[in-house]
């Protein structure tokens, strides 16, 4: 049995959460978001929460129940109080900035990196060596964080690159003579 998945997302007032088509729909003050609902799961919206049972006893709907569960959880808290990353960036010469829909990133290649911000997301740079990844919906906010650390990862000689909050670089020594 799901230890998650037995337990019910409640829905916070202002918001509402509708079923239909298909598709779940959570409506909320930071916007709206859908989730396509899967045919292993039964959904109920019912007394301000929206719980998720499998559909029947096999293995596969067992194993698509947390998950499901995991991923309304998520709509709600999106459209609530949404999600951020934030990552920083250390080296010599290495900075970001924000121009709008643009990222700018200079981490030391002959040129500068342009990454254009999709929609939903929004992206800030309070100083040059860090950026703040916010929007509602969490894949999105998660994605785009890993698209930007990709241009440059940390590597474990100096600790150079771009890295989440938080995140611990295992160090290597470097040359012994």
């Amino acid at each position: 049995m799901s230890r998650i998945g037995k337990r019910p997302v409640t829905i916070p007032s202002g918001v509402t959460a509708d079923i239909k088509d298909g598709q779940l729909t959570v409506k909320g003050p930071k916007g709206t978001l859908s989730l396509g609902l899967s045919d292993m799961v039964t959904y109920d919206v019912q007394d301000g929460a929206i719980s998720v049972q499998p559909a029947n006893d096999g293995k596969a709907a067992r194993s698509h129940w947390g998950m499901q569960r995991t991923l309304v959880s998520n709509l709600v808290e999106g459209v609530t109080q949404g999600f951020s990353k934030t990552l920083e960036i250390s080296g010599v010469g290495y900075r970001a900035q924000a121009q709008g829909r643009k990222l700018k990133l200079q981490l030391g290649y002959s040129h500068d990196v342009d990454f254009d911000v999709p929609e939903g997301v929004e992206v800030k740079t309070p100083d040059n060596t860090t950026v703040e990844i916010s929007g509602i919906d969490k894949q999105m906010v998660g994605q785009v964080a890993a698209e930007i650390r990709r241009w440059r990862k940390p590597e474990p000689y100096k600790g150079k690159g771009i890295k989440y909050r938080g995140e611990y670089i295992f160090r290597k020594e470097g040359k012994k003579k």
